[in-house]
């Protein structure tokens, strides 16, 4: 059974402890079976934690990173580590990336409301607060810029 949640994608020990538990797999078999993974190297929560921050970098802040990895079991410091691989000029430029299109759409509304609407994107995925309000006002700042420098034909 866990050889098979592992084909399907990787797993933490927490995620495959879960299903086990949940097939009613005595306790002390499933811990035997997580430590010989552990010991081969099919279970491994640090590989995993990395790999998972390095697909989902782009895409999150460091603090929704780290409350994802918890929710999937990964301890604090092995977490931590993987997050050390994120610095501030990449969250930084991830969450500038993910401001290009909702700032497009929201070109009509006022600027209060472009400052919501925006500030809300990159919130939900985990961005710190004084860097979310800072991008957001140098975006709309720029966009209105380039649109008064582009006048209408």
């Amino acid at each position: 059974m866990a050889l098979r949640q592992l084909t399907m994608a990787p797993r933490t020990r927490a995620q495959l402890a879960e299903k086990m538990a949940a097939k009613d797999v005595p306790e002390q078999v499933a811990t035997d079976v997580l430590d010989r993974f552990e010991e081969v190297g099919l279970v491994d929560d640090g590989a995993y934690a990395e790999a998972y921050v390095h697909s989902r970098s782009r895409s999150r802040g460091k603090r929704a990173l780290a409350q994802e990895l918890r929710r999937k079991g990964v301890d604090e410091e092995t977490a931590r580590d993987a997050l050390e691989g994120v610095d501030d000029a990449t969250e930084e430029q991830a969450a500038r990336e993910l401001l290009r299109r909702p700032l497009a759409a929201s070109r009509g509304l006022d600027r209060a409301a472009r400052q919501r609407r925006l500030a809300g994107v990159l919130a939900r995925r985990g961005y710190p607060p004084g860097l979310v309000m800072r991008l957001v006002r140098e975006a709309i700042g720029e966009d209105e810029a380039a649109a008064d420098a582009d006048p209408p034909d």
